[in-house]
């Protein structure tokens, strides 16, 4: 409480909201919230629409979901791989159950784990090669009909 009072503090707290308002597109843009891109599941059902955080690097690949405690319908992260690779997930720290779907090169759903379930260590494997992996709110990929065979349409998959 005293660290609230401090006016060196106070000084601080006003320089940096002088600032933020002077940043950039792209620094506004990040100092909101993660970027999302569109993405769409193709499923015998129709078309889905999602907006998706993208987990490129391996520090945002480790992070994954873990401790978030709520995730919208139409929300999901996706986790793009540089070369198609066997995966495996797991729940650790992770608050929510989740759809894992593991997606082949070629865009087409490989395999998926429904309602993975929150704090469970154990592995999830892909079973085969993978270029991304999309995680979506648990129960979100029976309430679609997602099944594996099904298309995903994103700029990482090619056009089909």
């Amino acid at each position: 409480m005293a660290l609230l009072g401090d006016p060196r503090r106070r000084d601080a707290l006003r320089l940096l909201a002088g600032v933020v308002p002077a940043l950039g597109v792209a620094d506004a843009a990040f100092a909101a919230g993660p970027r999302l891109e569109p993405l769409e599941l193709v499923t015998s059902r129709g078309v889905a629409r999602f907006q998706v955080e993208i987990a490129a690097t391996e520090a945002e690949q480790r992070k994954g979901l873990m401790f978030r405690k709520a995730l919208a319908p139409d929300r999901g992260m996706l986790f793009v791989y540089r070369k198609p690779q066997r995966a495996a997930f797991w729940m650790k720290n992770t608050l929510i159950p989740l759809d894992i779907l593991y997606i082949g090169p070629d865009g087409r759903i490989l395999s998926m784990v429904r309602n993975a379930r929150p704090h469970d260590e154990t592995p999830l494997p892909s079973g085969g090669p993978v270029l991304g992996v999309l995680e979506i709110a648990g129960g979100r990929a029976g309430q679609l009909g997602v099944l594996p065979g099904d298309r995903v349409r994103h700029r990482i998959f090619p056009k089909g």
